[in-house]
């Protein structure tokens, strides 16, 4: 009989506004990207079927775009909740301006991209590689909503959106706009299907809970790291009150 025993203790650490802009996030992406190939190849269009009585693409633009506007709010909500935050949510996580940071870069690499060391994850909250990508996320989700204003704002007369008609000179011309936003969407399916194999793996491998703390919020962590992040907190606890004295 193989079996293994291991110290764990239960750490919350993604609170409610987190795991809501997660799943959002994640419905938002799906829907974008059907809509969005179906609106760059309408099926009814090419195929030269009558289209009488049939307001299905019209619906499609309609969903595609209010989605958009779902992601974008979504988005802002994390950048706000980024400062209000607990310590795992905090806009600190995603800048490497620590050097325990570059060192957590150097663990990952070796650990689960090179597999070169058999070391167990420490990171109670994203590791410096994983919140380096989520960065990278959140410039792509910017530069795609820009490109999206820019396209919609060549149709549409509504002066709300007439200040995103710079983007596209600046691109060269409309075409540019649409290759942009069309090779952005490809990213974002890229991301998320590694994202979902990187979370089944270490879900299965490290036993952490990882799928379901962004349900309920709670992960398995080893009790030694736990430890180790309670230290650290009280550690920068005592330090913010010896600067709130010094003040």
């Amino acid at each position: 009989m193989k079996s293994r025993k291991r110290e764990l203790r239960e750490v919350y650490v993604w609170e409610l506004p987190v795991r809501f802009f997660h799943w959002v996030n994640a419905l938002c992406i799906c829907v974008l990207c059907v809509t969005g190939f179906i609106i760059a190849n309408p099926p009814t269009l090419m195929s030269q079927v009558e289209a009488s009585f049939s307001y299905w693409f019209g619906i499609v633009r309609f969903i595609h775009f209010a989605t958009a506007f779902v992601f974008m709010f979504n988005f802002i909500f994390r950048i706000y909740w980024a400062f209000v935050g607990n310590r795992y949510a905090t806009w600190d996580n995603y800048i490497p301006l620590r050097a325990r940071q570059w060192r957590n870069v150097w663990h990952v690499l070796m650990t689960d991209v090179l597999m070169i060391r058999n070391e167990e994850e420490r990171s109670i909250g994203h590791n410096t590689v994983a919140t380096l990508s989520y960065l990278v996320l959140l410039l792509a989700a910017v530069l795609q909503c820009i490109t999206g204003f820019a396209l919609y704002a060549q149709t549409s007369t509504l002066p709300l959106f007439q200040w995103a008609t710079w983007i596209t000179p600046l691109l060269g011309d409309e075409m540019n706009v649409r290759i942009v936003h069309h090779l952005l969407t490809w990213f974002f399916i890229l991301f998320t299907v590694i994202h979902v194999y990187i979370v089944f793996y270490h879900d299965y491998i490290a036993r952490h809970g990882l799928i379901s703390s962004m349900i309920g919020g709670w992960k398995n962590i080893p009790e030694d790291v736990a430890e180790e992040e309670e230290k650290l907190e009280q550690k920068e606890r005592r330090r913010s009150r010896r600067a709130g004295h010094a003040v």
